[in-house]
């Protein structure tokens, strides 16, 4: 066998990018993720309903209503799955491409599960110079949760799943900083000492 010969027969050498750990991690989440029911497959009356009456308001581009869709399909489901993505990218008559880009582009919006309290820390100037990131670092060591992680689609949760935080821009209450939005309430002047408070209520 002549040396080319031999060169196209010899299996290439590619490093595996991931160790052993790491496989199995990744394994584990798409398990999880793939035993969760599809949302679309669970549509009621109490989501349809406001769908429905939401695309009536964009009577010349049904497209024009993709963001307040997919506000509604996080509001009822907690995040929005690839199910939800397709079902309202057909829904609009339009490629599910379009509806994804929506999903990842805005930080708001999730992909995976959140935890059942979401703790949103503004870090916008006032609030940073008030001390934000110290009380967004004592959330998470009291939670249980790596304050590095980012958390663009894929909200930081402690392991017990009962918390998720991550940073967010301004929430509009400059004069009263630090402030973070407790699911849908509003914490003003948050201290390192009014943190425990705060996980304790919503524990």
């Amino acid at each position: 066998m002549d040396q080319q010969a031999q060169r196209n027969t010899e299996e290439p050498n590619i490093e595996n990018p991931f160790s052993p750990g790491d496989q199995g991690n990744l394994l584990l989440e798409a398990h999880l993720e793939d035993s969760l029911p599809r949302q679309a497959e669970s549509l009621t009356a109490a989501l349809l309903d406001p769908i429905e009456e939401v695309i009536t308001h964009y009577p010349i581009s049904k497209r024009s209503a993709a963001l307040p869709l997919l506000h509604l399909w996080q509001n009822h489901f907690g995040f929005i799955d690839e199910s939800g993505i397709e079902w309202i990218a057909r829904r609009l008559d339009l490629n599910s491409i379009a509806i994804l880009e929506l999903v990842t582009f805005y930080p708001w919006f999730r992909q995976k599960v959140p935890g059942k309290t979401i703790i949103r820390v503004c870090r916008t100037l006032s609030c940073a110079m008030a001390g934000s990131y110290e009380v967004h670092e004592k959330f998470c060591k009291s939670t249980g949760i790596d304050s590095s992680l980012d958390g663009h689609h894929g909200m930081p949760t402690s392991p017990d799943k009962k918390f998720s935080v991550e940073f967010v821009e301004c929430l509009g209450s400059c004069g009263s900083a630090p402030v973070c939005l407790i699911n849908q309430d509003l914490a003003e002047r948050v201290s390192l000492e009014d943190v425990e408070v705060i996980i304790k209520k919503y524990s």
